[in-house]
């Protein structure tokens, strides 16, 4: 509970890459979240999304949307993830306590700074910074999830990130289902 009382928010974040081998700086890789009110954790889809984003891993160290990933990976796919949705609560600025849920540890744990990056420095640096500065203005929780396990939103979150890595929309959610890629 945050001090006003209300609920958290949560957070559902994931990202994809569809090739995870021998990867580069131009192997596709998506990522994406869903914002997520009343949710109680269960995973049977309880709660109303608030919000949903998902993008491309930029590799293009010009580009304005860069955050330092080197190369497309389901890592810097799930670390992007976190990384844009911390971009969305500081634009957002609310108060409000959050839960970010995820299937990567690693992407949760390098965020959160629990773990020292080893690979992607760049990426998790930017991250982290983010994280921080999030945590600064207010609560900020990870929670890890079991991927593939019929969560509705962490399902949600992955059908996000996957169809942002095969350059498709995603299917309205009135016509998703969850396992659904």
């Amino acid at each position: 509970m945050t001090m006003t009382g209300s609920l958290p928010l949560y957070i559902y974040v994931d990202g994809s890459c569809e090739e995870n081998r021998d990867v580069t700086a131009s192997t596709p890789a998506g990522w994406g979240f869903c914002v997520v009110s009343g949710d109680n954790g269960v995973g049977r889809g309880r709660g109303e999304v608030v919000l949903e984003r998902s993008g491309v891993v930029v590799t293009d160290e010009d580009a304005e949307s860069y955050l330092g990933a080197e190369v497309g990976s389901n890592n810097t796919a799930e670390l992007s993830a976190v990384a844009q949705a911390m971009r969305w609560l500081l634009a957002e600025g609310g108060s409000q306590a959050v839960v970010i849920r995820g299937d990567s540890q690693y992407a949760l744990n390098i965020a959160s700074a629990v773990w020292r990056a080893k690979a992607n420095r760049g990426l998790a640096l930017s991250t982290q910074a983010l994280w921080s500065e999030v945590a600064s203005l207010r609560s900020l929780t990870p929670e890890h999830v079991r991927a593939h396990r019929g969560h509705r939103w962490n399902e949600r979150a992955d059908h996000l990130a996957f169809r942002a890595m095969q350059g498709e929309d995603a299917l309205p959610l009135q016509f998703w289902k969850p396992g659904r890629r």
